[in-house]
């Protein structure tokens, strides 16, 4: 079991990645607990910012398939992966695994 920091993301798709992600402890930035991923949505919170925060942790991003900027930007901060916010049904799961296994 991870513990997943989800940053700029609300209650709605909070719950749709519990659902998605049995198993995983998912925390808010009042935690105290250190991460093992950070999953953000990137129109909601500075990439840069996160990035900076967090820089020795796998970070997921994602947002609206047509906020091209937004993606550029969490490239550009470093995030290690970002994806379309409809693409998080099918792949969330797979995405986690894989940036998780990473740190090992």
């Amino acid at each position: 079991m991870a513990t997943i920091l989800l940053a700029g993301v609300d209650v709605f798709f909070r719950g749709k990645l519990e659902g998605l992600l049995p198993g995983h402890h998912l925390i808010t930035a009042d935690n105290i607990d250190p991460p093992d991923l950070v999953i953000c949505d990137v129109s909601r919170i500075e990439p840069e910012e996160v990035a900076d925060a967090y820089p020795d942790v796998p970070i997921l991003g994602f947002t609206n398939h047509t906020d091209t900027a937004g993606l550029r930007r969490a490239h550009t901060a470093g995030f290690d992966q970002v994806i379309a916010k409809s693409a998080i049904d099918d792949r969330a799961k797979e995405l986690v695994d894989q940036l998780l296994a990473s740190v090992d």
